[in-house]
């Protein structure tokens, strides 16, 4: 049945829409994902400099620079979504996406066009960055609109899910790499050959979003308000957009430290082989992808609250500790250990978050509002984990000193859960069922 004909969608209808909406935030997850496995690589093609630190330094300065365009994308493409619909919008979304794409994997090396090369690269991280803003928000609330009652947050956690497919198939390829290919050979090109993938399946992924149809909320609702009045909207409900910000604040940390910077934290610091980091990060998302539903179904049936709270302290309890261990006995079987509990805490966090995100935002600019806020999230904590990680510990001699970064992060999403859930008890409370 369609969402369009009033009547309710069968199970098989269901799960082709879930697949055919996460399949564009599975591609730019993918490319994100990327940029951060192969930063070295990437460092050495675009940004040689005069140490190992700095040229790192300024790839991750580069991949951090997305994340900035990001808030911009929210509330531009997310007003866009909010005015003309979830499909429509999220087909552009992914075209800027793919553009960017295309444009970092085309790119020569720094010794073949100088300077141009990491300007473009800049480029191509932009273009990604804005069509992000809104493509996880666009993504979230279309899960959000068609899920059944009671099993919203169920239903909103295979946004994250998807996250977590793009990241095994990402680190799956670069283990198969790893396995295949000579060091040399990787650092020169085999590092492109991921990016290339990406490009070659977007256009099934357009095909897929093509057949997506509105949801029946988004065409239930009478008025729709042009882009104007959903800026003045989102500055009216300042306080709900910062306050969400600090809520994914702790999602967008534990995400960015446990799978993007994983890799590059298990080579360069902790003295692991890539293909042992590589596998590490491919478990982690498989632990990811099990926790996310779980976390979701858990808060439909106790709540929200209860499990963003109690998932917040844990953060802030053992995130340190943690990585201190994991600092005094660097392997495989003990980085893996401590990822997985931190995967098993960011897990439950965000299956609850997301869609304690989609019911504290206004219905009429519900996808601008989730997108700017998660987007400020990233662009202040997730997406410069990286760099942070890599300056705190060059800064303090210390290896586990990223988790103070995620430490932080946590008393921020405590502190706005405890804002929010105050501010506005009834609407952000789900409605609670039984499992099944």
């Amino acid at each position: 049945m369609h969402l369009t004909s009033g009547l309710p969608l069968s199970l098989r209808a269901r799960i082709g829409a879930i697949f055919r909406v996460t399949s564009g935030n599975f591609l730019e997850q993918f490319d994100f994902f990327l940029f951060g496995f192969y930063a070295t690589y990437i460092a050495h093609t675009f940004f040689p400099a005069s140490s190992e630190f700095a040229s790192l330094m300024m790839t991750f300065a580069v991949f951090g620079a997305g994340f900035l365009m990001r808030p911009v994308g929210a509330i531009v493409l997310g007003a866009y979504i909010d005015k003309v619909g979830r499909r429509k919008g999220l087909i552009v979304t992914l075209s800027i996406m793919a553009a960017g794409t295309f444009l970092i994997v085309l790119i020569p090396s720094y010794q073949a066009i100088g300077l141009w090369a990491p300007l473009l690269v800049l480029t191509g991280r932009l273009l990604q960055g804005f069509s992000a803003g809104a493509e996880l928000g666009g993504v979230s609330v279309y899960l959000a609109e068609i899920a059944t009652p009671g099993r919203k947050g169920f239903y909103t956690s295979w946004q994250s899910a998807s996250q977590q497919v793009a990241i095994m198939v990402a680190a799956a390829m670069g283990f198969a790499l790893n396995a295949l290919l000579e060091e040399t050979a990787i650092r020169e090109w085999g590092w492109r050959l991921p990016f290339l993938f990406g490009c070659l399946i977007v256009p099934f992924i357009f095909v897929l979003r093509r057949k997506l149809e509105e949801t029946q909320e988004f065409n239930a609702r009478r008025t729709h308000l042009a882009m104007r009045q959903v800026f003045a909207t989102l500055l009216a409900n300042w306080q709900v957009v910062i306050a969400g910000m600090l809520m994914v604040a702790m999602t967008t940390t534990a995400f960015y430290l446990i799978t993007v910077y994983a890799p590059t934290f298990g080579k360069k610091v902790l003295m692991l082989s890539a293909s042992d980091s590589l596998l590490v990060t491919l478990l982690v998302a498989i632990s990811n992808f099990c926790w996310l539903p779980i976390g979701g179904a858990l808060s439909d049936r106790f709540g929200r609250k209860p499990v963003l709270i109690t998932m917040t302290l844990l953060a802030l309890a053992t995130a340190w500790p943690a990585l201190r261990l994991l600092a005094g006995a660097p392997g495989f079987y003990m980085m893996l250990g401590v990822l997985l509990w931190l995967s098993f805490i960011y897990g439950l966090y965000n299956g609850a978050m997301i869609p304690a995100l989609t019911e504290i935002m206004p219905p009429e600019v519900r996808v601008a509002g989730f997108s700017l806020a998660y987007s400020l999230a990233t662009a202040i904590f997730g997406g410069f984990t990286p760099v942070v990680s890599t300056g705190l510990i060059e800064l303090t001699g210390d290896k586990a000193s990223p988790g103070y970064w995620m430490s932080f992060a946590a008393v921020c999403a405590l502190l706005a859960t405890l804002y929010l859930y105050r501010r506005s008890a009834t609407s952000v409370q789900p409605v609670a069922r039984p499992l099944s």
